[in-house]
């Protein structure tokens, strides 16, 4: 039996900072605080550094299988975990689309083969498979994701008896892409009888509006209300949504939401220097928008944050005028920029560590992970709140090989990233040998 004692960390953990070694014997935690005198394979003196819960991020795109040129379970994992995330719930908008009980299968067959990160899937809803969504084993999908506004993927589900037997009958949780199609359809032909074929991206959050976000969000709401339907709504980004959202803790919430990281660091402003490489579905929108958004967050309105992590082509991402694809390669750097936060007092530690990983494992039913306590799984990492990280001066990990990130200092670094128990990020080191393991649930 292996044996890791990390020595000297600030243990942040369930509301709480304490001074204290962590002890990890056979992938698990053995003890958590206190001094050990235990004999260990390996011993690393943290030297304060600060030591939490792996981020589980409820919402990437890791675009396999089908859109392998832009990333892979392979690669996107090693970017997580070199950003400190060491578990994942991936999107089924791949091809072929993971709306059969095969095709879920088949994402997990090549995350065992292939995943740095411990992984999980969604099962996808469309207009015309119900019965399976029915019958969906709940031991292999995290939750069943609804896009109720056209976004990357075609899997628009906007039929009303559809759209009502899902929120009646669905075994799992509902996660919810929100933005209403026609709105969007009308605004981008308003957009063009004003600009011609040569939109301007800064006109993206007026084309993906306030209007579009809130209309299909409430709508969203009111069916989960009316079936009491566990509902979890992605990736807000309008202060008008939010009063939508009871305040407190996560609790025995039956509707709950998620932001994103981008849409808590970018605001409209930003199109400026970055153009389409912010550009995302549903649309980073205004500073006031933005710090509504952050309130959120302190006030509980705001349950989870996560990546929604899609990434593109630099050739893609390069197209021309408005034509450039929606969606950002945001894990590697997540956490170090909610970390800016911390830094600036608008967020404590503590906070991020609820949303990133008490939060959705608690939502989620995610079986022994997400907390630091004796006997779960040792996926930890470890961030040294006194030092840097420059990204221009970093591999970019992601296959796409970029960031909306460029340019920025952070003014934090992680240093070592543990997945079961494994050292799999060690101060810039990446080991690939190492395979994640599928996500237990306990329902």
């Amino acid at each position: 039996m292996t044996t890791t004692v990390l020595k000297n960390a600030t243990i942040v953990n369930e509301g709480q900072r304490l001074e204290g070694d962590v002890t990890i014997a056979n992938g698990r935690l053995e003890q958590v605080g206190g001094h050990t005198m235990r004999r260990a394979t390996r011993e690393i003196d943290l030297g304060g550094a600060w030591l939490l819960p792996g981020m589980i991020d409820d919402q990437v795109h890791f675009r396999e299988p089908g859109l392998e040129h832009k990333g892979t379970i392979a690669t996107e994992s090693r970017a997580a975990i070199a950003g400190g995330i060491t578990s994942y719930m991936e999107m089924p908008n791949c091809t072929p689309q993971t709306i059969t009980a095969e095709a879920l299968i088949d994402k997990h067959t090549r995350a065992a083969e292939r995943s740095r990160a411990n992984y999980a899937f969604y099962f996808g809803a469309t207009n015309d498979n119900l019965e399976a969504i029915k019958a969906v084993d709940v031991t292999k999908a995290c939750g069943v994701k609804v896009f109720m506004g056209a976004s990357t993927g075609n899997m628009l589900v906007d039929d009303p008896a559809t759209l009502e037997g899902i929120f009646a009958s669905s075994p799992l949780l509902i996660a919810t892409h929100c933005e209403d199609t026609p709105t969007i359809i009308a605004n981008e032909a308003a957009a063009r009888q004003e600009f011609g074929d040569d939109i301007p991206i800064h006109a993206h959050p007026r084309i993906r509006s306030v209007e579009a976000c809130y209309k299909s969000s409430s709508f969203a709401i009111d069916l989960a209300k009316r079936y009491n339907s566990r509902l979890h709504v992605l990736h807000l980004t309008t202060a008008k949504e939010l009063n939508q959202f009871e305040p407190g803790p996560i609790g025995n919430k039956r509707i709950t939401a998620e932001a994103c990281v981008h849409h808590l660091f970018f605001n409209d402003t930003w199109y400026g220097p970055l153009g389409a490489d912010i550009k995302c579905n549903p649309a980073i929108k205004t500073r006031a928008d933005q710090l509504a958004i952050r309130r959120a967050v302190v006030e509980d309105r705001i349950d989870v944050i996560a990546t929604d992590h899609a990434p593109h082509t630099r050739e893609e991402k390069s197209a021309p005028g408005y034509a450039a694809p929606a969606g950002l390669p945001l894990v590697q750097h997540a956490l170090l920029s909610l970390i800016e936060h911390v830094k600036a007092g608008d967020l404590d530690i503590e906070r991020v560590v609820q949303k990133t990983a008490h939060a959705p494992a608690t939502l989620f039913e995610v079986r022994e992970r997400g907390f630091l306590r004796e006997g779960y799984w040792a996926d930890l990492v470890v961030v040294d709140p006194n030092a840097s990280t420059v990204v221009d001066d970093e591999p970019v990990y992601a296959k796409c090989g970029w960031t909306p990130f460029r340019g920025i200092a952070f003014r934090s670094r992680i240093t070592h990233t543990f997945v079961n128990g494994s050292l799999v990020f060690d101060n810039g080191h990446l080991d690939d040998d190492h395979r994640g393991m599928a996500l237990e649930f306990a329902r």
